[in-house]
Order: C-alpha cells, then structure tokens, then sequence
C-alpha cells in the first residue's frame, strides 16, 4: 500500500475535521495504521510481547495528543501537546530500533525514517506554537531518504 492509496480510505469523520489539514497529522495517523501490522508480527513472538504494546502505546499516543493540542488555544498549551506528541514519536522510532531483530531491515528504515520526518515537523511547529522558545536545542533531521510515493514494506 502506498500514501496515496491510503488517503483515499480515510473516512469523511476523519478528513472533514479540520485538523485534516495538518500534514503531520496525516503521516502520523498513516504510521499508526501501518503500524498495526508491525504491532501484531511483534506481538507473536514472547520476547517482544512487551516492545509491541509499547509501540502500539507510543505510535497511537502522536496522532491522540495532536487532535487534543489542536483543540486547544494556540500558544503554551498547544505547544505542550505538540511536545508530547513529539515524545511519542520519538519513542515509537525508539521501539522500532529496539524491533530491528523481529522485523525486516526495509520494515525498520521506513518506519524509523517516517518517525524522523514526523519528528522534524513536530519539532517546528513547537517552536512555532512557543514563538523561538523551544526548550531543546535545534537539529536539523535528514528526511531526504524518506518518500512517500514508494510502496510500503510490510513485516
């Protein structure tokens, strides 16, 4: 399955709020969904039990704290939903190293590179939502080996 393929079966509940209209919102719910598959090969095996709820928790918990940041004010309260989101997905490309023994090495890549680029965009829209107070220092993420427009490897 590609992006593209994907954003069609998106439904109307989803697509119609306005929050569809971040990006990053749509990647994150795209490496939630993609990540279920993931989830469940890990899940199979007893040494990973555990790794796999985390992930499911921590690719699930980027999308969540975004919808709920998005509902709120701008400014410091957004922004601290947006760090938590942030959290989140940095946790969930953490989980995916650790899973790098369970799943394939092209599985891995592209989740750990999806996660980076979400990071990335989370990372500015924080210092955005703060006005040039983010709390972290500034890195610039490589996504340039990260599209969208490939197919998406599959444990």
């Amino acid at each position: 399955m590609k992006y593209a393929e994907w954003l069609e079966k998106v439904p109307s509940e989803i697509t119609a709020d306005p929050i569809w209209k971040l990006e990053v919102y749509r990647l994150a719910l795209f490496a939630n969904d993609i990540g279920w598959e993931d989830v469940l090969k890990l899940s199979k095996e007893k040494l990973m039990f555990s790794t796999a709820d985390q992930l499911h928790r921590s690719l699930g918990s980027i999308s969540a704290n975004l919808t709920e940041g998005y509902s709120r004010s701008k400014g410091l309260d957004r922004a601290r939903f947006i760090e938590i989101s942030l959290g989140s997905a940095r946790e969930s490309r953490d989980w995916y190293y650790k899973s790098r023994h369970a799943l394939s090495a092209e599985v891995i890549k592209h989740r750990m590179s999806l996660a980076t680029h979400i990071i990335g965009m989370l990372a500015s829209m924080i210092q955005h939502q703060r006005k040039n107070a983010i709390r972290e220092e500034q890195t610039k993420y490589n996504t340039s080996s990260f599209s969208l427009n490939s197919e998406i490897p599959m444990p």
